[in-house]
């Protein structure tokens, strides 16, 4: 094999174990989520919480792994909430968000419906983490669904991309990098920062009519990366930096999606912000 070969399967491996770290690695079992009290298709939504919530997973995660603290979290304070798998490879168990980001937001589009159908809400709140916070904009722009949908939260959302602390600027330096990442995993090549999916998705602005959108980021990401990239510009937003509401709170790109209650804190004031209370680092308690 010719050197510069051997460097650019080096690169795409380093490239995809970058990427790995945006999910969770245990195994996902199927009855899981509904043992603890989440995609219950019975549930109906309350007067207090009168919309549905949607749980978007990140890159490599699925629908139960990544949701594990987040999911039990809100169901306790009385929201019916779903989680999806989507984006899934041929012959990859367990490690979604890998396809064609556009076909997953279609997936997105027909899960809504369903979860719309079940409950008989008119709209649903989304949820995601990493990828699972910027593919739903798609949907919202491209696919009706700023028509179904109040809120988008975003948790690290990679809205403009990420140069994975400056990796990617190296895959022009050797031909066939870039092809190779995306026939192999075509979402990671829609997820650097300048690919043609996130120059559609983002021209013409970041937001559509008729959606709150609530960003929630930290700033020891080290995988959508600048951090502030993730941030949106236009009408409804709100961006907020984890720190800034505790500068405790180390959480990184993992961490803060899955584990961290500071976070989970600030998702549920996003989702209910009339009855929201300050995000202070003794959220953790609550």
């Amino acid at each position: 094999m010719l050197p510069w070969k051997r460097v650019l399967r080096a690169l795409t491996v380093l490239l995809l174990t970058a990427a790995a770290v945006l999910a969770p690695t245990t195994a996902a079992q199927a009855g899981t989520a509904s043992s603890r009290g989440w995609n219950d298709w019975s549930c109906k939504p309350s007067a207090a919480h009168p919309r549905p919530v949607v749980l978007v997973h990140g890159t490599f995660g699925n629908s139960v792994d990544n949701w594990l603290g987040l999911a039990p979290y809100l169901v306790d304070r009385g929201y019916c909430v779903f989680s999806l798998d989507y984006g899934q490879l041929p012959h990859v168990p367990f490690f979604h968000g890998l396809g064609p980001i556009e076909k997953s937001a279609g997936q997105l589009d027909a899960y809504v419906d369903r979860v719309l159908a079940a409950t008989g809400a008119p709209e649903a709140d989304l949820v995601g983490h990493s990828q699972g916070g910027m593919m739903p904009r798609w949907y919202l722009k491209f696919l009706g669904g700023a028509d179904k949908v109040n809120a988008l939260v975003g948790i690290a959302p990679d809205n403009h991309g990420t140069t994975l602390l400056g990796l990617t600027a190296l895959l022009p330096h050797f031909p066939g990098a870039e092809d190779l990442i995306g026939e192999a995993t075509p979402a990671l090549a829609d997820q650097i920062a300048g690919s043609p999916f996130l120059t559609r998705l983002n021209e013409g602005g970041d937001t559509v009519p008729g959606v709150r959108y609530h960003v929630i980021a930290t700033r020891y990401d080290q995988v959508v990366t600048p951090y502030r990239s993730q941030f949106l510009s236009g009408p409804g937003v709100t961006n907020v930096l984890i720190q800034d509401k505790c500068a405790l709170d180390l959480s990184e790109h993992v961490a803060v999606g899955t584990v961290d209650r500071v976070t989970f804190h600030e998702v549920a004031n996003a989702l209910d912000p009339a009855r929201a209370t300050p995000t202070t680092c003794l959220s953790v308690i609550g």
